[in-house]
């Protein structure tokens, strides 16, 4: 599975962020997807995601501002990051997992990367 991620940026605390990530893969609609994100000096932790069928999951931390969708015509899912706090700040990670449903630690495939950094 090869992914890409775009739309990382400088956003101001408050601000809003939409990350896209591309998949390359025949099995695309019937593999849950999902962002990570790895803070400075921190691990990666699991930040939210949707399985084959639209189900959802999120982390603590982001639920309630954050929204990922998928577009399974287009092989693309979405992360929507609204209300950006600076802890927020870190490389965001897109994911394909081997299962159809969300199950945090059954992702196995993953993009380079995008910075996103909230500035206070």
């Amino acid at each position: 599975v090869q992914l890409a991620e775009s739309g990382g940026g400088l956003v101001q605390a408050g601000g809003s962020l939409r990350l896209s990530c591309s998949a390359s893969t025949q099995t695309f609609s019937s593999r849950a997807m999902g962002w990570f994100r790895r803070a400075p000096g921190k691990g990666r932790e699991f930040v939210a995601g949707i399985g084959w069928a639209g189900d959802t999951d999120y982390a603590a931390s982001v639920k309630g501002r954050f929204d990922i969708s998928r577009d399974n015509r287009k092989d693309m899912i979405y992360l929507q990051m609204n209300n950006l706090k600076p802890e927020d700040t870190a490389v965001y990670y897109c994911a394909a997992s081997r299962e159809a449903h969300v199950v945090r630690n059954a992702f196995n495939s993953w993009g380079p990367g995008t910075q996103v950094t909230v500035s206070s």
